[in-house]
Formats: structure tokens, sequence, C-alpha cells
């Protein structure tokens, strides 16, 4: 009598395997594998932008925060760089993903390995939980940013150095000096003319300047 085994798996069903064994590949439901998706991306909550360890930041940003920032930047210098604002948006908002796997490693660890290969093989296996349609387009879209070679992946570039300009401003605020480092380094590397003359605002611009004056707006309301 021939053993029967099951095994859960995405890409196949009912395969026979071998002379005493038939193996039965259950396939499970797409929205099993969106599910884990969907939680594995809830890890870049979690994974901090180590680089600024290095500066003396105990506790940086998370990775999910910097791609948020990232995202709204890329919006805006589409705009700015007459670029397609929804490819530029959906580019910076997949740019990290392999993170979730490989975490956040910054120059020093790179110095020691090429990690475009292990995140391109990251964001390849990531990717099978998505829908075929989808995964080509987050792996496409993610080779492109690596590559620079379209407009909106200049623009999402700048806008990931961008981030970084801003938030080391951030940083700074708070006494934390050797950021310095990476402003010089980011703002050197941007290409579009709109992200240049954003960072020049940034580094003339105090972080709290967004506040000041709205609550003594307030305040002469009679509130």
């Amino acid at each position: 009598m021939k053993k029967i085994k099951w095994i859960t798996d995405t890409r196949h069903a009912c395969l026979p395997v071998g002379r005493d064994t038939v193996t039965f590949f259950m396939e499970e439901p797409l929205e099993k594998d969106l599910a884990k998706f969907l939680y594995e991306m809830g890890q870049l909550k979690r994974v901090k932008r180590s680089g600024w360890w290095i500066a003396g930041v105990k506790d940086p940003e998370s990775v999910a925060e910097h791609t948020f920032r990232t995202a709204a930047i890329a919006y805006l210098l589409a705009r700015l760089e007459g670029a397609d604002t929804g490819k530029a948006v959906l580019m910076a908002l997949f740019h990290d993903l392999p993170e979730t796997r490989t975490n956040d490693a910054h120059r020093i660890v790179r110095r020691y390995a090429e990690w475009r290969d292990v995140d391109k093989k990251a964001i390849g296996e990531q990717s099978k939980r998505l829908p075929d349609e989808v995964a080509n387009q987050v792996i496409s879209l993610f080779e492109e940013f690596e590559k620079e070679v379209s407009s909106e992946a200049k623009v999402v570039r700048d806008a990931d150095l961008l981030e970084c300009i801003v938030q080391a401003r951030e940083y700074q605020a708070l006494g934390y000096h050797d950021v310095a480092d990476w402003i010089f380094n980011a703002q050197a590397a941007l290409k579009t003319e709109s992200a240049k003359k954003i960072a020049a605002e940034c580094l003339k611009t105090e972080p709290k300047e967004w506040w000041q004056g709205l609550k003594a707006h307030q305040m002469k309301g009679g509130n």
C-alpha cells in the first residue's frame, strides 16, 4: 500500500512523487499569502535605520517611518520634475521592502558584501506571495530604482536622500552633531534641480519652524 503525504504549497496541486509515496500539494488561497505579506510589511515598523547608531542616535526612526516621508517627497519631486507621480510613489513605497528580511545595513556593513544581490534575492522571494502581475511590477520597480534608469527612479533616489537630510537636520536639533557627515554626502548625491533647491532650503530652515507662529495665531483668536 502506498503512503499518502500532504504538503501545503502555493504553486502546485496533487503531484505524485516517488514509487511508494503519493504526495498531494494542497494549494493555499491567495488571501493567505497576502496576509503573510501584510504581516511581513509590518516588520519595517520595527527595523531601525541603523546608520544613525554610528552617529550616536540611540533610538533612530524605523524603516517604515523613513519610507512614509520618502514616498511623500517622491510625490512632490515627481510633480516638480514632470515625472509620473503614481509610479514614483509606488517605487518609493517598496524601495526598502527587502529590509524586512535583511534589516537596514548601513554603509560600513555594505563595505563587506555585494548588497544588491542580497536585496534582489530577498524581494524575489517576498514577491512570491503576491499575484504574478503585482509581483512582476514590484520587482520591476525595485530593479528600476536600483539602476536609476528612469526619471521616476532618479526622483525616488533623490527623495530617499532628501528624507535623510531632513531627518539628519532633526537629529542635529536634538544635539547629534556628527550627522553633518550624512547631510554633506546626501546633498552631494542629489541629481534633480528640485531636490537640490529643497535641500538648500532645509539647511537654512530649522525643524521647529513649521509650528512657530501657529500657537501665537491661536492665542490671537482668544483661545
